[in-house]
């Protein structure tokens, strides 16, 4: 019965985003605890892969921020893929309002973060954090209002997210990224061109695009560029069409790795960096230039960004409302973006990581929790509260 229930939960549409926000509030409880030391301690173990004199040596918090979101990161690849060759985004007139959108989302924030941080050289480096939406979690409480939320405002929501992901990706690549080794980077050119031939020889068995992946991991990881890039590539060379009667190898491997990235790598990751201890901290700690400049980022600048930038286009005539959606549901949609969360947390883990201390990574996880839990509080009101009015009119009009 119980394990039947379980099941039930796993198939609901809002359960990755419930369990992504259990992992973060375990976290949060074990580092207000005494269990805190043993949860740094858990973090710092040092894990260690070597082959012959080859050796990767890391503390246990790295691999999961560089291997396993290297997943999550092939799995946002292979869904960039299919929608821009077969779903939502390969219809020029379906991606033009998210697209604008997502610009809007993505500059607005930047320049709130900045606003605040253009004066200290370290905090700086944080300026794109404020930048992310994590969509797990906006889904989920687009769920959670129930069946009546219009589907168009999903899709909506949806594309718009992944050309976040797009933008997030580009961002990583170019303003993340530590002194490059050329013998690495040669040699991951030389695994991508392999990937390459075998894609158009027509290659469909996964397996060696998958052993291939690993190779590319590590020769990306080595480089300089940040090693979660790799699975993006990899997931750029994945066949859509199967030989024959076979299926998608694309579709099948996004099948497949969708629940493991979902249920247990983005939780997994969440837990390792939600761990915030809110022990002294004041007014004071919230109104630092980082945490406010995220705060103000996540929740002013997203909603500005990408309900400005989206009533613009639509008022120019570049794009029109989607059906069944109103302006205040575009509204509160553009609210949900501002939930940063996971992508936010992963951002800040790559701007602060290298020589600026703990204290901007503490003051960058206090600012995206409170902006993110305000931005996910006003996007449920305001697009509940949307719903109605959308049901309201729809009965007048009838």
């Amino acid at each position: 019965m119980m394990i039947q229930k379980f099941n039930d939960f796993l198939k609901m549409e809002a359960a990755s985003g419930i369990i992504l926000m259990f992992a973060a509030l375990a976290a949060m409880i074990i580092a207000n605890s005494p269990l805190m030391f043993y949860y740094d301690m858990l973090l710092d173990v040092p894990v260690q892969v070597s082959i012959g004199t080859f050796i990767i040596a890391k503390p246990l918090l790295l691999w999961i921020n560089d291997g396993l979101m290297a997943l999550f990161f092939f799995l946002v690849g292979l869904e960039l893929k299919r929608e821009f060759l077969e779903g939502d985004l390969s219809q020029p007139g379906q991606i033009t309002l998210p697209a604008i959108g997502a610009v809007g989302g993505m500059l607005v924030p930047a320049l709130c973060y900045v606003a605040f941080n253009y004066d200290d050289q370290d905090a700086i480096n944080g300026w794109a954090i404020p930048t992310a939406t994590d969509i797990a979690f906006a889904l989920g409480i687009l769920s959670i209002i129930g069946s009546k939320v219009p589907l168009q405002l999903k899709v909506f929501l949806t594309s718009l997210a992944i050309f976040d992901d797009l933008g997030a990706i580009i961002v990583i690549a170019l303003f993340y990224t530590d002194q490059l080794s050329l013998f690495s980077l040669v040699f991951a050119a030389s695994i991508i061109a392999i990937l390459f031939t075998m894609n158009k020889r027509g290659v469909t068995n996964t397996a060696p695009y998958v052993f291939l992946g690993i190779v590319l991991w590590v020769a990306v990881l080595k480089s300089g560029v940040h090693a979660t890039l790799a699975g993006v590539v990899l997931a750029l060379f994945i066949p859509i069409k199967g030989k024959e009667d076979e299926p998608s190898p694309l579709k099948s491997l996004e099948h497949n790795l969708h629940s493991l990235v979902a249920f247990i790598v983005l939780p997994v990751f969440a837990f390792a960096n939600a761990g915030i201890s809110f022990a002294g901290i004041g007014i004071e700690q919230v109104m630092a230039p980082v945490p406010l400049g995220i705060i103000v980022g996540l929740v002013i600048g997203k909603q500005l960004g990408v309900f400005g930038f989206c009533f613009i286009a639509i008022k120019l005539g570049w794009a029109k409302l989607p059906a069944n959606v109103n302006w205040q549901l575009l509204y509160g949609a553009a609210l949900l973006c501002g939930v940063g969360f996971t992508m936010s947390l992963f951002i800040g883990s790559l701007a602060f990581e290298q020589g600026n201390g703990v204290n901007l990574i503490f003051q960058d996880r206090l600012g995206i929790v409170i902006g993110s839990l305000i931005s996910g509080v006003l996007g449920y009101f305001i697009i509940k509260s949307g719903v109605k009015n959308n049901a309201v009119d729809s009965e007048l009009k009838e």
